[in-house]
């Protein structure tokens, strides 16, 4: 049987969020969980815009929404008016959580939604949806 961990062995992702902390647990996290996984990091939309031009390799992105300077929705915006970047998928990661929140993101360009605290095997699956979808 195929697991989730099987699917995304090889794959580059990218976390974008501008707390330190939240980089880096998420990070270790996927790299523990996923060996053979490249994880990227971005503090912040601008670097992340930067990071994706250089490595076309990423499938995939994590994105905070709640950032200073540039914000989750108006970096996933970016990232959809790209033409090299638009096919990413971009999963929005944030403590965002009242009614329409998640919609809003969706509206922004992002593929899906998890809210934080992180529910671990709900991320993996969501990671592993959107890349059977690349």
């Amino acid at each position: 049987m195929i697991t989730i961990e099987d699917k995304l062995k090889g794959r580059s992702i990218l976390i974008v969020d501008d707390d330190d902390r939240n980089l880096y647990a998420l990070s270790c996290y996927l790299e523990a969980m996923v060996p053979g996984m490249t994880v990227y990091r971005a503090p912040g939309g601008q670097e992340a815009i930067c990071i994706l031009e250089k490595h076309q390799d990423i499938a995939l992105v994590l994105m905070d929404i709640m950032m200073s300077r540039l914000d989750g929705y108006e970096t996933i915006k970016r990232i959809r008016s790209c033409d090299k970047l638009k096919h990413l998928q971009v999963i929005a990661v944030t403590a965002l959580v009242l009614d329409g929140d998640r919609d809003r993101c969706l509206l922004a360009g992002a593929s899906d939604y998890v809210s934080k605290p992180i529910d671990t095997e709900q991320l993996l699956k969501s990671i592993a949806g959107a890349l059977n979808h690349v």
